[in-house]
């Protein structure tokens, strides 16, 4: 199994926009939704939002609905964060994964991330 590639991050201004991408590499067959983490400094992995690998369901964590929307692009087998009105607090590295059931992963098993910071 090829881990998932994460891009898209850089360094912007408080309010300003980012779309992150997650080139999936998962094969075979799994109704587990997909979803995105971020790691802040000093803090422990968490989830932000999820989406359905079926209907295209979305979920998100209270930190961020509002302001970041997931999607995904099956024929690509490519996932998307667009992320508004950035806060310094949305500092981290940003994750995605394949295979999430409510918000958690089921294996631990992560790419590189990518690197958003966001300046005051």
């Amino acid at each position: 199994q090829v881990p998932p590639v994460e891009s898209g991050g850089g360094s912007v201004q408080a309010g300003g926009s980012l779309r992150l991408s997650c080139a999936a590499s998962k094969r075979g067959f799994s109704t587990n939704d997909m979803g995105w983490y971020r790691q802040r400094p000093g803090k422990e992995r968490e989830f932000i939002a999820g989406i359905t690998r079926t209907d295209g369901d979305t979920y998100y964590a209270d930190s961020v609905k509002g302001r970041f929307a997931i999607s995904r692009d099956n024929a690509r087998n490519t996932m998307y964060l667009q992320m508004n009105n950035l806060k310094p607090e949305d500092t981290a590295i940003y994750y995605c994964n394949e295979d999430v059931i409510a918000g958690m992963p089921v294996y631990d098993y992560w790419g590189q991330g990518t690197q958003v910071t966001v300046s005051s």
